[in-house]
């Protein structure tokens, strides 16, 4: 069947098949191609037969996956095709062929960052990730200790407003909008420091140097705790 040999090559997921293997990895390579005219400022027109070439094949795969997504979902039906330029994959993969849509108005150049969702959906055909026990076990942590996360994340977002809004009151001068302090105790938390936006008050330093200190106890804690939950399901793992 055609159709099932079709749905065979372009399964990212398909490890057993060397066609699959080369399709996907070819598709991988004209990803890193579309978004290489992203790293230039000037226009080549080399990069203009690229992206002919890769729109070319980013919109031969959009049909293959759209004719066997009743394979795809395991259902039938007209429905099932109808529906599919909503799935988020169409979506994904829809977006990735707008930039050739460039000549009718400039700003679908900007479509082209798109491409690197499709990295998504190609990531399986990374070496790495045939390493799948290990990445499963990470996905395993994070959902584990997502509770865990999401206090620390409140955590940070209440600090860095109590911070800003102390910072902001105790240099006005220094911060002309709120969103300037935001900034400063984002990065301060986060013990980044650009230097750019900086208090210059002797109160205002000690705001700084208390929130540096207390920054780094904040953003050592999720590292701490997907680590312990990583090790946990690493025990629970061994026979």
């Amino acid at each position: 069947m055609v159709r099932q040999w079709i749905y065979d090559l372009t399964r990212e997921e398909n490890k057993a098949s060397l066609s699959a293997q080369l399709y996907n990895r070819f598709m991988l390579l004209l990803v890193v191609a579309s978004l290489l005219p992203l790293m230039f400022k000037e226009d080549f027109s080399f990069f203009d037969i690229t992206d002919i070439v890769v729109v070319i094949f980013f919109g031969l795969d959009y049909i293959l996956n759209w004719i066997t997504a009743d394979i795809r979902s395991g259902k039938r039906g007209v429905w099932v095709f109808i529906r599919y330029p909503f799935t988020p994959m169409a979506i994904m993969d829809l977006l990735s062929i707008l930039p050739a849509m460039s000549f009718v108005h400039e700003s679908f150049r900007a479509f082209r960052v798109s491409r690197g969702l499709r990295l998504l959906r190609l990531a399986s055909t990374l070496r790495f990730i045939h390493h799948s026990r290990n990445m499963k076990l990470v996905i395993q942590t994070i959902r584990e200790t997502r509770a865990s996360l999401l206090a620390v994340g409140y955590l940070s977002a209440g600090y860095i407003l109590v911070s800003a809004i102390i910072i902001f009151n105790v240099e006005p001068d220094t911060f002309n909008t709120f969103f300037d302090a935001l900034y400063w105790a984002t990065v301060s938390l986060t013990t980044v420091g650009y230097g750019d936006i900086y208090p210059v008050s002797h109160i205002g330093r000690c705001v700084t140097m208390l929130s540096s200190v207390l920054g780094i106890a904040l953003i050592a804690l999720p590292a701490g705790i997907i680590t312990a939950g990583y090790m946990n399901a690493l025990q629970k793992e061994k026979p």
